[in-house]
């Protein structure tokens, strides 16, 4: 009855379009009423839910992300990706991808990598022959790399709300493979649909590799667009970009060497960040300072009020043994692992298609995940599997926030690409099977480094 109820109106009020924390947080309520407890419990699980350090990696590791972001950083990590592959058809295709995952390496974040890439690059392929539709599905599928590549802002969600123990250093590393493999395959698709249909085979005049480098030193990436058709050297763009790209390095280095802790090391790429754009660069303005801190806290607030108030919900989920009862269900249903990652990535394609990453996790990780460790299946495994679901999630409608970031940037509705986003999905959904059947592209890395 009580689950009937927390679905019932959870549901109704997701389709009222109440935020995503506050219709958790009144769905629990409502059920606590129900079964007579004070609802002075609301508060206390909310505030326990926040009251914990590794959490605060979360608001820092964003910070990070958005002072990269403002430093101009973009742009130099696309000459240096354009350096490297150079120029023949579907090269841009293939920058947009490599870009991407430069940048989801800094940010953290899908949404991030999405509008700070795609906004150099997609005005960049269509002035070079690429159709619109096409360049806006590749800025898209790409942009998704941000929440798989480390540091992943997700890794860091399902590890801290899991309710198992996890590492959010595991998860990190446990991403690189994953990350890699997905950017591989959409780098293939990208060529292979360019070289099929000839996209990209006319190159433009561009300014000379100088300009570049004063371009890359401006925060505006707008206006920069032009400025990615003649780079210089791999070597010139490398000593361009090769700072920001450290910042990973640094990161992930510091946290399997034991120098520090996850939230230490957010704290440090802060640090780290505001070096760079600051007295290196000097391409952070006190009214860019502003703005990256405004975006950060504007982000971090909505990602903790929904941690806040998952946690509430699970703990209304757990008190009525609601997850036992999933868990039942799944097992009468196969007790075949196979079977059982076959169900769970159906129904987190489904609901990624609905519902925000963050939120998605939280909800459903602290439900699923024993059950999957029911199954034999690792913890941090199942974590990824997680995460690259709702990352296909980012792309695909009603909700995907990279076809809305990327269509906003290009001009373009989303059923105006949906077409060009076909073998992207295809390419995403072989890359889902190959990540949750073969544990070792996951497990590996990790094992090895410990």
């Amino acid at each position: 009855m009580i689950g009937m109820l927390l679905g019932g109106s959870l549901a109704g009020l997701f389709a009222l379009g109440v935020p995503i924390a506050l219709s958790l947080a009144l769905a629990s309520a409502l059920a606590l009423q129900a079964q007579g407890i004070p609802l002075n419990a609301v508060v206390q699980r909310m505030f326990t839910a926040l009251d914990s350090f590794p959490l605060a990696a979360i608001p820092f590791f964003i910070l990070a992300g958005c002072l990269m972001e403002r430093s101009g950083i973009s742009l130099r990590l696309v000459a240096f990706a354009r350096a490297m592959i150079g120029r023949r058809t579907g090269g841009l295709a293939l920058v947009t991808v490599v870009a991407a995952m430069f940048f989801s390496a800094i940010s953290g974040s899908s949404a991030a990598t999405t509008a700070a890439i795609g906004t150099i690059l997609i005005p960049a392929m269509v002035r070079h022959g690429y159709p619109r539709p096409f360049a806006t599905s590749v800025q898209a599928s790409a942009g998704e790399l941000g929440v798989i590549i480390p540091p992943s802002i997700p890794m860091i969600i399902f590890a801290l709300t899991a309710g198992v123990p996890v590492s959010i250093g595991d998860m990190f590393i446990a991403g690189i493979v994953p990350g890699l493999l997905i950017a591989a395959s959409l780098m293939l698709t990208a060529r292979l649909v360019s070289q099929r249909s000839g996209y990209g085979e006319t190159q433009s005049a561009g300014p000379s590799g100088a300009e570049a480098d004063a371009d890359a030193s401006k925060a505006d990436a707008a206006a920069e667009t032009r400025s990615i058709d003649d780079i210089g050297s791999p070597r010139e763009t490398f000593l361009r970009a090769g700072l920001a790209l450290l910042m990973p390095v640094c990161v992930l280095g510091g946290i399997y060497g034991g120098v520090f802790t996850p939230t230490e090391a957010a704290m440090a790429a802060v640090g780290y960040a505001l070096v760079l754009g600051v007295f290196i660069y000097r391409s952070l303005t006190l009214s860019q300072l502003y703005a990256a801190f405004s975006d950060a806290l504007v982000a971090s607030v909505a990602i903790l009020m929904i941690i806040a108030a998952a946690n509430l919900f699970g703990w209304v989920l757990t008190i009525n043994q609601i997850p036992r009862a999933v868990t039942e269900v799944f097992l009468a249903i196969s007790d075949n692992p196979i079977v059982f990652l076959l169900m769970v990535n159906l129904l987190l394609l489904l609901i990624g298609m609905f519902l925000e990453t963050g939120a998605a996790i939280i909800i459903l990780g602290p439900t699923l995940t024993p059950i999957a460790m029911a199954f034999g299946i690792s913890p941090m495994h199942f974590g990824i599997i997680m995460i690259v679901n709702l990352a296909i999630g980012m792309t695909t409608p009603p909700l995907g926030v990279n076809l809305f970031v990327a269509c906003q940037i290009a001009g373009l509705r989303v059923e105006q690409i949906l077409r060009s986003m076909l073998p992207f999905y295809v390419a995403l959904l072989v890359n889902l099977f190959l990540i949750t059947y073969l544990p070792a592209l996951t497990l590996t890395l990790p094992s090895l480094l410990r």
